[in-house]
């Protein structure tokens, strides 16, 4: 099946140990979110959906409220928020998305990442023309119907909606919406009394980079490295499944 096939199963087996990661990930959101809008879930929309966000993952309760404590606490340190945009192997378009507390470190293993993996970072901005930043939401369908939900949510921003299976293999519902109507989005489902399993701004890619077997591994070698570092909120290429 090819080396690129091992790697892909060798990823997703990692995915399912990367529990600790996940929950440092939106611990760190937590963190933002609360510096930025405070510690009430009811007036800040990016805490509410960090907590939800949270949910979807099993993540402790008491670790979600330890979170928003040591955030509201103003001697904690927050977090800054860097992209860095780069090129891997064979050409294919990488954005890394970052949350850190020291903006040295972070570079200094990006750029790493892409150096021992015969890629190399390149100015922000740079990708703009490759990736959308669109606002994402995901949600068990139930018994709704969708093509009546579809048409009630025009009016919030909807720009496509659509049913994929995530990792376990369950259907969901996911709902792509301009990047700046997330809040109204987030607000018309909750309206709608719709659980949203998660809720996240995400870029997608507009063109994609077809390679071979042997230079998908050479990629994936590269995202594994970028997706393990703790200071990686998110990564995204354009590399054709």
């Amino acid at each position: 099946m090819g080396r690129a096939f091992e790697f892909r199963k060798e990823r997703k087996f990692k995915r399912w140990a990367k529990m600790a990661v996940q929950f440092t990930r939106i611990g760190k959101d937590i963190v933002i979110a609360v510096k930025e809008g405070g510690p009430s879930p009811e007036t800040n929309s990016r805490l509410r959906t960090a907590i939800q966000n949270a949910k979807a993952v099993n993540m402790p309760k008491d670790r979600v409220d330890a979170a928003i404590k040591r955030a509201s606490d103003k001697s904690t340190a927050g977090y800054e928020e860097i992209v860095y945009e780069g090129y891997g192997p064979n050409g294919v378009a990488v954005l890394v998305e970052t949350a850190t507390d020291n903006t040295n470190r972070t570079v200094a293993n990006v750029r790493s990442y892409f150096n021992k993996c015969n890629g190399a970072l390149g100015k922000t901005g740079s990708l703009d023309f490759i990736f959308k930043r669109v606002s994402s939401f995901r949600f068990t369908p139930g018994d709704l119907d969708l093509e009546e939900l579809e048409f009630e949510l025009i009016d919030a921003g909807l720009e496509e909606i659509f049913v994929e299976a995530n990792e376990e293999g369950e259907d969901e519902v996911v709902i792509h919406a301009a990047f700046e109507d997330f809040g109204k989005m987030q607000k018309a489902l909750e309206e709608k009394g719709i659980e949203v399993k998660q809720a996240k701004l995400e870029r997608i890619a507009l063109s994609y980079t077809e390679v071979n077997e042997e230079q998908a591994a050479d990629i994936l070698k590269l995202l594994d490295k970028l997706e393990e570092d703790d200071d990686v909120q998110a990564v995204y290429h354009n590399m054709a499944e």
